[in-house]
């Protein structure tokens, strides 16, 4: 497929206005391992396929797998290269969550416990009276709430029409005026617009962009290639906090190595003691297992346990960051796929991390 074809995935200013995220120097090379990933069988739904099925059944544009920090596979496909930059999609949902650890690491923050119109006043008197930062991380927050992108009179549509309008401020607006349609903490219902809402804790809490506060932290810091960009809501606006990330297929990686790290950068803590562990644990709700943490989906074994403490950023159309702190794996897949939920993947992704796991154990 040409690389014209893929413009959404790869131009970050094609759609909407952007805003840098700064790399420092020097960059970092990555490691390449002497041994490369084994032939090895995926086990899906519909049967059983090897590495390459899945590459190109999934339209998949670029694949990285790293284990115990090194590179044993980097794949491009579809007109892509190591210099592409390629939008995040849902995947900015776990930056995002990431630096409120890195705003409390810094004391903008007090606690995920604080009640979230500590930070942001405007929403006092709201459906979001009463929800914490914990709760609104969790996507818990207790607002209606539909994501559907399918739906044109879904919430997130509405939402994606304020976004393509690049009004300041439309979308805080918007959700300010959301109804509650449970209790905070007692629904987890998946939410874009709670992800808009963490953004913007973000820059009320600590006065920074998060472009800005994403690479004083971190992409400055971690040997980045490239700069990154992130899409705003309008000119001079937040930033779309749960979409709009652009970053070439090895920084993703390196981020990723970053969160293996326990959000530790050359022995100076970003992110507080156990914040990833917490970010990537599945919760209880009303007495059900939901497989989900600050914005981190949780990938269970094959028998479904969660013994490797695996977790991954995911993004619709087939974008998504695994992260196994146990084995020390880490996968980086980017997507260009004909239907906008994984869950119609034609092999499913946590077949395919389980498999890499297995077979590199």
């Amino acid at each position: 497929m040409p690389i014209d074809h893929l413009r959404t995935f790869v131009t970050p200013e094609m759609n909407f206005a952007t805003r840098t995220i700064k790399a420092g120097a020097p960059v970092r090379p990555l490691t390449y391992g002497k041994r490369a990933l084994p032939d090895f069988p995926i086990v899906s739904t519909a049967g059983t396929f090897d590495i390459y099925d899945y590459v190109s059944r999934n339209r998949v544009a670029g694949l990285l797998v790293m284990k115990d920090d090194e590179v044993l596979l980097e794949h491009y496909d579809l007109g892509i290269d190591a210099g592409t930059r390629w939008l995040s999609m849902s995947m900015a949902k776990s930056f995002s969550t990431t630096l409120v650890g890195a705003a409390i690491q810094d004391g903008y923050i007090q606690s995920v416990d604080d009640p979230l119109t500590r930070y942001l006043p405007e929403f006092s008197g709201t459906a979001y009276e009463g929800v914490s930062v914990r709760t609104l991380m969790q996507m818990t927050s207790g607002l209606r709430w539909s994501d559907d992108q399918t739906d044109a009179n879904s919430e997130r549509r509405k939402m994606l029409a304020l976004q393509v309008g690049q009004e300041p401020g439309a979308v805080m607006r918007y959700m300010a005026e959301r109804p509650r349609a449970a209790t905070p903490g007692t629904q987890w219902t998946y939410s874009t617009g709670d992800t808009h809402v963490v953004g913007a804790l973000v820059k009320a809490a600590t006065g920074k962009w998060l472009s800005d506060y994403l690479s004083e932290k971190i992409w400055s810091k971690l040997g980045m290639e490239q700069d990154g960009a992130w899409w705003l809501e309008a000119p001079g606006g937040l930033e779309v906090a749960g979409s709009g990330m652009f970053a070439t297929l090895r920084d993703y990686a390196r981020f990723g190595r970053f969160i293996l790290d326990d959000g530790v950068i050359d022995g100076e803590r970003v992110l507080p003691e156990g914040w990833v562990r917490e970010a990537g644990a599945a919760r209880q709700i009303n007495g059900r297992r939901v497989d989900y943490g600050y914005m981190w989906w949780i990938v269970p074994t094959p028998d479904g346990t969660l013994d490797d403490g695996a977790f991954v950023a995911r993004g619709i159309f087939g974008q998504m960051l695994y992260i196994n702190p146990k084995q020390r794996v880490i996968c980086v897949v980017l997507s260009a796929r004909s239907k906008p939920t994984t869950l119609n993947a034609p092999i499913l992704d946590n077949d395919f991390f389980n498999a890499v796991v297995k077979a590199l154990a």
